[in-house]
């Protein structure tokens, strides 16, 4: 079947949100052609389980589409209609299986030598959208908090060496009740601004009371669906002829019930949780690239407002074959090694948010749990500087603005 066939009873299988918005956009899918369609379907049959900002795009995106000029939509995809496809991927079921439609395609295009002109197309195409749809700016400038060295009562290495240059070290915070003072400044940005998934706290370790207009995830609560998977990985990786790509594939099909994440309230975040868990290299076993992968896939799908992140504890380091066999996590952790990571996965977090809309006026926290020090970056923040005064961290948010 080819693009131009579709029919609305083809959609029955799309959840309700999802078939409501292809069928009546069915014209403008009707034009566009098969090296293209299936990617943007993709993220179409997942639109009931993608965040408020991932739907607007996708709205924004078709609505652009249907807005074109006959003449101008051909040119747009002219590229993509140049692509040579085999009659197999006409033939695949591609308006059911579209992520699996994309896998075959990309290797064929490698397997042909045209993958340089479908990322070309796609660069072309990409850069053309975003100039027709300028980004979503925040309503009150972003906030990101990362904690790092739970459990760890000192460490006598630099800690923050790669986010100094970009704002303000503090030598001299109070720690005293420091955690509750950050949790406390989220939950007030999240009163004062309620905003479906705009605030989120990440955890890796041990939970904290929390309000609940919080977006939580933690690594601890999320053990049983985490095991689950661990089983379900080390069945799979035992079959005749398993490869990489094959597991992907089969991670890829699991829906979230599959790993107990059946939570009846909210479908998105079950989602969402799954996701990080099959596809993050590591996040079943790490709980410091759990926290830092989630923090990611926050900050780049729901754009929050606000995101605390506090890294926790991981297990010691052993074989690959071993941690994905075993159905207990619970080994002697790694507080030192944690820390590094913890310090490395603060940056990260701080680059992807400087990604987003507003970055100009975001600010940026992390501090070394229980000890005195903290780095703090933001348009009230000076580059490159240190302060050795007094000061606690409930000062530093009210410097930041918060």
């Amino acid at each position: 079947m080819l693009p131009q066939d579709l029919k609305p009873e083809q959609f029955t299988g799309y959840p309700t949100q999802a078939r409501t918005l292809a069928v009546d956009n069915i014209s403008i899918l009707r034009e566009l052609p098969l090296s293209f369609l299936p990617n943007l379907l993709r993220e179409v049959i997942e639109y009931d389980y993608k965040f408020p900002l991932e739907r607007q795009e996708i709205h924004e995106e078709i609505s652009t589409l249907g807005a074109l000029p006959a003449a101008q939509l051909r040119e747009w995809f002219r590229p993509f209609r140049e692509l040579s496809l085999p009659t197999s991927l006409e033939r695949f079921d591609w308006l059911n299986q579209p992520a699996q439609f994309v896998e075959q395609l990309a290797a064929h295009l490698w397997s042909t030598h045209q993958m340089d002109l479908f990322r070309k197309a796609a660069t072309e195409y990409g850069e053309r959208i975003r100039a027709a749809t300028p980004p979503t700016h925040p309503p009150i400038p972003r906030l990101g908090i990362s904690i790092i060295g739970q459990d760890l009562s000192s460490y006598d290495g630099v800690l923050f060496r790669n986010l100094r240059e970009h704002g303000t070290f503090f030598s001299n915070i109070n720690p005293e009740n420091g955690l509750r003072q950050l949790l406390d400044g989220a939950t007030a940005r999240a009163q004062a601004h309620p905003v479906p998934y705009g605030h989120w706290y990440v955890e890796g370790g041990r939970s904290m009371d929390h309000s609940s207009m919080l977006t939580f995830v933690s690594y601890k609560e999320l053990e049983p669906a985490r095991l689950a998977l661990l089983r379900t990985m080390h069945t799979e990786i035992r079959r005749p002829g398993m490869g990489p790509e094959e597991l992907r594939t089969d991670l890829a099909a699991l829906q979230p019930a599959a790993v107990g994440l059946d939570n009846p309230g909210d479908a998105v975040l079950n989602h969402f949780q799954l996701k990080v868990l099959t596809e993050g290299s590591g996040t079943q076993i790490f709980s410091t690239t759990f926290a830092q992968w989630t923090a990611r896939e926050a900050l780049r799908r729901a754009q929050p407002l606000t995101l605390l992140v506090r890294f926790g504890p991981r297990q010691r380091e052993r074989s690959m074959n071993e941690l994905l066999s075993s159905t207990d996590d619970h080994s002697e952790p790694d507080l030192r090694g944690s820390l590094i990571d913890a310090d490395m996965g603060a940056y990260y977090n701080w680059i992807n948010q400087q990604r987003l809309p507003g970055a100009n006026q975001s600010s940026f926290l992390a501090w070394f749990e229980g000890s005195s020090q903290a780095i703090a970056i933001g348009p009230s923040f000076a580059r490159g500087a240190s302060s050795k005064s007094k000061a606690t961290l409930e000062e530093v948010l009210h410097w930041a603005g918060v």
